[in-house]
């Protein structure tokens, strides 16, 4: 700039002008600015940070936040699951209603329900077992048994029930069919089913089943053998 004001101030200098020049350079324009130097424009650069503090720049934040909320929401909702640990199934419990001749709990050592879940074996007879029933809380079955000459006392809610021995014999306290009463009103499912073992306390029931059979297949097919049956001794001491 110095330079130019120094040329400018020189007569010589503005006297080999073109015509007019000077006059083109003092008049002003409204319209138009002189565009600045390109060394102006590198001595006062535009602050860009300036241009980031207008409304559209809080817009824009804002924008950038709520999607930056709804990136998270689904990399949330994508994280994959930590290690689930294992439920740990509960043993089911079989009821074994057998005399101590047979160890059946050496039957089902190892063996598991679908591959899984483990087997209990509880074995009593039913001289050795009390029990009460619920509508909706199923059977609790209390158990004193002797093991080894030790008394061994239990209780416990068993899941099935195998029935080995019979429950009534014309024994003198061998009638056991209130346990089988109560084993049915719990619910549980046994083998053979309490509703068998049930009618099989009472040998004339029993056949009185075969003589439906008898009947339904005939003599040749289901051969019985014949008898005669009275509700008590009196018929049978009747003399004729």
């Amino acid at each position: 700039m110095n330079f130019l004001r120094r040329r400018l101030s020189d007569s010589s200098f503005v006297a080999n002008l073109p015509n007019g020049y000077m006059t083109d350079l003092q008049r002003p324009d409204s319209s138009t600015s002189s565009p600045a130097s390109p060394a102006m424009e590198r001595r006062h650069p535009q602050p860009l940070a300036a241009s980031f503090s207008s409304p559209g720049s809080s817009l824009f934040s804002s924008f950038s936040s709520a999607m930056k909320q709804t990136s998270q929401a689904p990399s949330g909702l994508m994280e994959p699951p930590g290690p689930s640990t294992p439920v740990v199934q509960r043993p089911r419990i079989l009821l074994v209603i057998d005399d101590a001749h047979t160890d059946w709990a050496k039957y089902f050592h190892g063996k598991k329900v679908n591959g899984e879940i483990e087997i209990r074996v509880e074995q009593a007879e039913f001289s050795e077992l009390n029990l009460a029933a619920y509508v909706t809380g199923g059977c609790m079955v209390d158990m004193q048994v002797m093991r080894n000459g030790t008394k061994v006392v239990r209780s416990f809610k068993p899941d099935f029930i195998l029935v080995r021995q019979h429950a009534y014999s014309m024994a003198l306290g061998e009638d056991y069919r209130s346990l089988v009463i109560g084993l049915q009103y719990g619910g549980l499912p046994a083998v053979n089913s309490l509703y068998s073992v049930y009618n099989f306390c009472s040998k004339p029931w029993v056949f009185s089943q075969l003589i439906k059979i008898f009947h339904s297949l005939g003599p040749e097919k289901f051969p019985l053998v014949e008898q005669t049956f009275f509700p008590n001794h009196k018929p049978m001491s009747r003399k004729d």
